[in-house]
């Protein structure tokens, strides 16, 4: 790792862009297993969210996977970069000023929970989302 990096700060801060925007950035990280449905919320959630005036994104972990993370596989190493990957996005976007929905298979609490803590400063809601067919 270089040890010559730094961080560059923002002429623009997090509280004028909430301003400009009227709303704080936040996440919204939809976990649940495959098939549950966890897109099709994010994309209601995401919706409804417009129609009120609000901006968000959709960080889709299979959509993902077709770019930032198309090196990951699905073993549990790779499982715990594409959260930790996921995370660092949804930061940024969070400090933007976005509602980020991040729509992810994500089956370890550590990892979440590392999510979680990289957010200081913004809200991060967690839903575990199960789809259950109640048809008679």
């Amino acid at each position: 790792m270089s040890t010559n990096i730094f961080w560059q700060e923002s002429p623009i801060g997090k509280t004028e862009r909430q301003k400009l925007l009227n709303q704080k950035g936040c996440v919204v990280w939809i976990t649940g297993l495959s098939g549950s449905g966890k897109s099709t919320l994010a994309c209601s959630l995401s919706r409804e969210l417009y129609t009120r005036g609000k901006l968000s994104y959709i960080l889709d972990g299979d959509n993902l996977r077709h770019g930032l993370n198309k090196d990951l596989g699905f073993k549990a190493e790779d499982r715990v970069e594409n959260i930790r990957r996921v995370g660092e996005v949804a930061k940024l976007f969070a400090d933007a000023g976005l509602i980020c929905i991040a729509s992810l298979i994500s089956p370890y609490r550590k990892d979440r929970d590392a999510c979680r803590e990289m957010m200081r400063g913004s809200s991060f809601i967690e839903a575990s989302h199960s789809h259950s067919d109640f048809s008679a």
